[in-house]
């Protein structure tokens, strides 16, 4: 690490500050932001590597989806898988048995419960316990809990998150990068030792981490908090849920200010997850929405949306991609421009903007993920078989959306999740039929969706004369990394960052509270500009675990 220096910005002055990459997960994120009076006024997000999935599948089988979706992550890669299914099983009009729908659930969840943990204790927490935050009466016990490799919590976290895809491996025989979801199906006929091995991991998993760490409570304890002073109350209760790793987060949290900036967009999206295997024996599009048991739904402008894919449409406006308006995924187009070039027409990024048009407002941005998720399961009027959970929309109600709520948001998904595994384990019915075979169908569209660890992850399909003539992914990073749109307006991640506070110059983990607290999937060196002479003032490592 060098420093050529470090000082707080002066009144008036304006520094840019560019970060990369900013993620500890995948590819690389790079951000630039400009700071004023040690406050980011603006900011642009870079995915800086190119992919071309899409146009590696075009004029492929239909079936090649199942086998190259999987590999473009390998931390959600059976949320890939899942959705690559679900938009052939829509496109060929397959019959699905309900036995496949719980395996499909069940491997889904376990993937995200194992990515819970293991992105709370090894991706967020470890910032947790940088040097800005020595004077917190409460950061020797962050250190001695989130250090990372050596804190006690984090140990314990990170090694038991492998639990859950141990489940995934029973099931589909490997993971990451299985295949074994089907359209029609899945290729497993699990047996009782299968069901009862995969009942004991997760109780090994909920009994030692879940409950024993991070709740300090039961799971069913927890499942009763529905409001912000219920939390509130929970916290005080008991010892054992003020010394728990959540509990202390929660205080840890509000003590450092993470609960005062990073607000972002303030709209959500989610196209659910998760069927009611009885409601979705016959997989269509029009009949996905009432079968889900993780609702979707559109959060904008205060107001609650129903879900509709056809609103979605990408905008290259400022992305390496030739393009003059925005296509809905089914015309999409992915044709890579040289990057050099157009950054003389004002492109930044290899990601597209993903935005959705809402009713009076037009084309906006959105916010993917698990607060996403949550404020879906919030909407009105749910049936009985769907989520119904009015916690994190009371909570952004009184608190306001910031790095600690989307926090708190995705770890509230691990008792949720743990209790819906548990209960399609129960309803196996090993007997039954795992698979129908479909008709292969010459052309046609399909969509699948679902909502990965990270947020809404969709697959657009067209099939001509038996082969695939368009394929487009449209991934949770996309919708919060993307950058800005042909109206100039930022995206997710973009406007969260405006008004982040950045206490030294040298280390601003502040910009990694913000960029990790949406966990892109992107994969630090950092170089920091004075605004008005361009000279570079220092450059230095952020990741905090180099």
């Amino acid at each position: 690490m060098t420093t050529v220096e470090n000082r707080p910005t002066q009144a008036g002055e304006s520094v840019d500050l560019f970060v990369s990459p900013l993620g500890r997960v995948e590819g690389d994120l790079d951000v630039r932001v400009t700071i004023e009076d040690n406050v980011v006024t603006s900011a642009w997000t870079e995915a800086a590597m190119f992919r071309g999935f899409e146009m590696i599948l075009r004029g492929k089988d239909p079936q090649a989806g199942l086998v190259v979706t999987p590999r473009i992550c390998g931390i959600c890669g059976g949320s890939h898988l899942y959705k690559a299914a679900y938009a052939l099983d829509t496109a060929w009009e397959t019959h699905v048995p309900e036995n496949a729908t719980l395996i499909r659930n069940i491997a889904q969840a376990c993937e995200t419960l194992q990515s819970i943990p293991r992105y709370f204790y090894a991706l967020f927490a470890v910032d947790l316990v940088n040097k800005n935050y020595e004077k917190s009466e409460l950061y020797e016990e962050a250190v001695r809990r989130f250090a990372p490799y050596v804190g006690t919590s984090y140990q314990t976290g990170v090694v038991l998150s492998g639990k859950p895809v141990e489940v995934y491996a029973i099931f589909g025989g490997q993971w990451p990068h299985s295949s074994f979801m089907v359209p029609g199906g899945v290729m497993s006929a699990p047996n009782l030792a299968d069901v009862t091995r995969a009942t004991a991991i997760l109780n090994h998993w909920k009994d030692n981490w879940l409950e024993a760490k991070w709740l300090g409570c039961s799971v069913e304890r927890w499942m009763q908090i529905k409001s912000w002073e219920d939390m509130l109350e929970w916290l005080e209760e008991d010892q054992a849920h003020y010394n728990s790793d959540c509990g202390f987060f929660i205080r840890y949290a509000q003590d450092i200010g993470l609960d005062k900036y990073g607000a972002g967009v303030g709209n959500y999206i989610a196209p659910g997850t998760y069927f009611s295997p009885e409601l979705y024996t016959d997989p269509t599009i029009d009949a996905r929405a009432e079968a889900l048991i993780g609702r979707g739904g559109v959060y904008a402008d205060g107001q609650w949306h129903t879900y509709d894919h056809l609103r979605v449409a990408e905008d290259v406006s400022h992305s390496f991609y030739s393009g003059s308006r925005p296509l809905h995924p089914w015309e999409g187009e992915t044709n890579p421009l040289d990057p050099a070039k157009a950054r003389q027409d004002g492109k930044y990024s290899w990601a597209k903007s993903p935005r959705y048009d809402i009713p009076g407002l037009g084309y906006v941005p959105l916010e993917a993920g698990p607060l996403a998720r949550r404020i879906a399961a919030a909407g009105p009027g749910p049936a009985d078989h769907a989520d119904n959970d009015p916690l994190f929309a009371d909570m952004l109600d009184k608190l306001g959306p910031s790095v600690f709520v989307r926090q708190m948001a995705r770890m509230h998904e691990a008792p949720k999740y743990f209790t819906w595994c548990m209960e399609w384990l129960s309803q196996i019915d090993l007997q039954g039929s795992f698979y129908s075979k479909p008709v292969e169908r010459e052309s046609g569209k399909g969509w699948g969706a679902t909502e990965a660890a990270r947020g809404a992850l969709q697959d657009w399909i067209v099939l001509e004369d038996g082969k695939i003539a368009n394929y487009q992914v449209v991934t949770p990073t996309a919708w919060n990394i993307g950058p800005r749109d042909a109206d100039g307006t930022l995206g997710p991640i973009e406007a969260a960052l405006i008004g982040t506070p950045i206490k030294d110059m040298s280390d601003p983990v502040e910009l990694g509270h913000v960029a990790r607290s949406f966990d892109s999937c992107l994969v630090c060196t950092v170089h920091a500009y004075d605004g008005r002479t361009g000279k570079q003032l220092n450059q230095f490592v952020i990741n905090g675990m180099v």
